[in-house]
């Protein structure tokens, strides 16, 4: 049993850099795969919650919009901790209250103290992602980000893959209080693991005093770049688009494929793998091609992958066979998956060291607003199509997936036109006292 394991930990050692890199890959990770399981945990239970709660897509979907609504009052002020405080403390105690907020909506007897639960999960994961990005900038180089960043966010992968598959079996098997419990129990030990494991990094020299006061002129300044302002919108597409498949797709192939949850158990882990495959190559790929000389490899390869991934996903939607749908889906969530890698990067590329957890919060505050309206938007269209909440409701979620897949592929159009500006700005970032020159 050890040898899989000595050999997946010397794979992950050398694609990270290093024992150390490694570790904090793991470390964050698993930080993020926190908010992908509790998402994952509410698709999978979503009959459950529905049956057991009397509720409709609408509602199932609330449970997502609040969660990712919430967040958005988190996100902007944890960015100026970000830029200011030590960040590993933040990390912990995001940690450790998404814990809490966890086991208290297991034990929820009623739809709306779980909807209460779920404000202080939104806050938690709006508040980590800022401190995430700000500690990936000064933890690896920028030649590398995109190949670690494709490392790092499999934990959201996998993370979702725990939701959908251990919760969706302990909620069969026991109920989804049980799960909802179970999962916010064993999220105490990142909060541990990242308190005693998790290095604070020193901010560069060249950080020194170069942080805005103001918080608003910050943000008005980093939405002056023209980079950002598409690559922000660009990734909130995609965002929109993975919630809405987050919240839906478990109910949606059980209703349209009529699998029962053993089945349904054996077809997450495949997705999952592709998405992880997406993940890494999509990585790896975009710093090889940098490293030819490709210089708008970060925002190319993107536009190509939300592309592929609207035109992959339409198959699966109209075909009764299981296996080729299987196909598709895969294909989709490797495509959708490989953006993201390389998008991340090119934001930090593009914004200086000071304003890092800032830029990531504005990033966030769309990224959330964009989870939160998918799953009601996608449950709304559902109900209008195809009546609420009934058994025949897989045709009013496969008009909802469809009419969804316009915004994605012309979002691969966006990041596109990208390429013009991208280059200019990252020369900008990297040029010397362009903080400081700016009046904030």
């Amino acid at each position: 049993m050890r040898r899989p394991w000595q050999w997946l930990s010397g794979r992950l050692s050398a694609a990270a850099g290093g024992p150390a890199q490694a570790r904090v890959v793991v470390l964050l990770a698993s930080v993020l795969g926190l908010n992908s399981a509790d998402s994952g945990a509410v698709g999978a239970l979503a009959d459950q919650l529905e049956q057991g709660l009397g509720i409709n897509h609408t509602q199932l979907g609330l449970l997502a919009t609040v969660s990712s609504a919430v967040g958005v009052a988190a996100a902007l002020p944890v960015g100026v901790l970000a830029d200011r405080s030590r960040r590993v403390r933040i990390l912990v105690v995001v940690v450790a209250a998404w814990s809490v907020a966890m086991v208290a909506g297991g034990l929820a007897t009623s739809y709306t103290w779980l909807l209460l639960s779920r404000l202080v999960l939104g806050l938690a994961a709006g508040a980590a992602s800022p401190v995430i990005a700000s500690l990936i900038g000064d933890l690896f180089r920028p030649a590398d980000r995109a190949r670690i960043l494709g490392l790092i966010l499999c934990g959201e992968v996998i993370g979702a893959g725990v939701g959908l598959v251990v919760a969706g079996d302990i909620g069969a098997t026991l109920s989804w209080r049980y799960a909802f419990v179970l999962l916010g129990l064993a999220s105490a030990a990142p909060a541990v693991a990242v308190g005693r494991l998790l290095p604070e990094p020193v901010r560069p020299d060249s950080d020194t005093g170069q942080h805005p006061e103001s918080l608003w002129r910050a943000v008005s300044y980093l939405l002056r770049i023209p980079t950002v302002r598409l690559l922000i919108v660009a990734s909130s597409v995609g965002y929109f688009f993975f919630a809405g498949l987050r919240t839906f797709a478990v109910v949606f192939v059980e209703r349209d494929f009529h699998v029962s949850q053993m089945v349904l158990s054996g077809l997450v882990p495949v997705v999952g793998a592709a998405a992880l495959v997406g993940l890494v190559v999509g990585g790896r790929v975009t710093d090889a091609r940098l490293h030819r000389g490709h210089a708008t490899a970060r925002v190319t390869i993107p536009a190509l992958a939300y592309a592929v991934a609207a035109v992959c996903f339409v198959p699966g939607l109209f075909t009764t066979a299981i296996p080729l749908a299987l196909i598709a889906f895969s294909l989709c969530a490797a495509a959708l998956a490989a953006a993201n890698p390389a998008l991340d990067a090119a934001r930090l590329d593009i914004v200086p060291g000071a304003l890092w957890g800032r830029a990531e919060s504005l990033r966030t505050v769309l990224r959330l607003a964009g989870e939160a309206a998918a799953p009601v938007t996608f449950g709304f269209i559902a109900d209008e199509f195809h009546g609420a909440g009934g058994r025949t409701s897989a045709t009013g979620l496969r008009d909802a997936f469809l009419i969804m897949t316009i915004p994605l592929l012309a979002n691969g159009l966006l990041v596109w036109l990208a390429r013009r500006t991208y280059p200019a700005d990252v020369a900008a970032a990297r040029g010397p006292g362009r903080v400081s020159t700016v009046e904030l």
